[in-house]
């Protein structure tokens, strides 16, 4: 009998949903695959949104993974500097055949030194945060380093969890979940990325932004000092 592989998917408060509920459908349809959420403690996690999610098995608990990956979020500004998070990440690491992440979880993989040489995919407004772990910046949907796969902001999510089964199954088990999920996306605007955004949207988000931003600038100054 076949060994399921076992994934597992980081949660943390002020996670977004998205990153890790579009990647969570895709690992589910995975014929045998055990798919666990996984924070400290077995204790309702709440999201960047009213969500709120309930882990299904602690650090401690966790068994080796196959595949680690940490979403992203508001909350990865503190995770970035969350000495038991980074240590967890490190163990699971060591065993991992894939070590991924979705968004702003790759500053988090960056953080535990777990992306120190890699080519890495993040959101587009974290993009310029991802060398001051040793990474070099990708701006694509989904990045394949060897063994480290790293999604772009929220919705890369799917692309990025699709392609992980291609390469932890095969295609045609990857087309087959598409297929399932009807995943065939046709935006109704073109202002899903800032190199297509009318300048005017892209003004808007960088100042609505500009507060969170200059917050995690701070935070990944006291992540990379640590490091170093």
């Amino acid at each position: 009998m076949s060994v399921p592989l076992q994934i597992g998917l980081v949660l943390f408060p002020k996670v977004t949903q998205l990153d890790f509920t579009g990647p969570l459908q895709v690992f589910s349809s995975v014929p045998g695959a055990q798919v666990h959420l996984i924070w400290k403690r077995i204790e309702p996690v709440p999201s960047d949104s009213v969500l709120t999610i309930t882990p299904t098995v602690t650090f401690a608990d966790c068994p080796q993974l196959d595949v680690i990956c940490v979403p992203g979020g508001f909350g990865t500004d503190d995770m970035i500097n969350d000495e038991e998070l980074l240590a967890f990440l490190r163990k699971q690491a060591d065993g991992a055949k894939y070590i991924t992440s979705v968004c702003t979880g790759s500053l988090v993989l960056g953080a535990a030194g777990l992306l120190k040489g890699y080519r890495a995919a993040t959101h587009w407004t974290a993009m310029d945060f991802l060398s001051a772990f040793g990474a070099t910046p990708t701006r694509t949907r989904v990045c394949v380093d060897r063994n480290r796969v790293t999604g772009g902001g929220v919705t890369a999510g799917i692309d990025f969890a699709l392609t992980l089964v291609s390469l932890l199954v095969d295609r045609r088990t990857a087309e087959a979940i598409q297929l399932r999920l009807e995943y065939n996306p046709a935006p109704p605007f073109n202002s899903g990325s800032p190199d297509t955004a009318p300048p005017e949207i892209l003004a808007l988000m960088k100042d609505k932004i500009a507060p969170a931003q200059a917050r995690r600038t701070e935070m990944i100054g006291r992540a990379a000092a640590r490091m170093t």
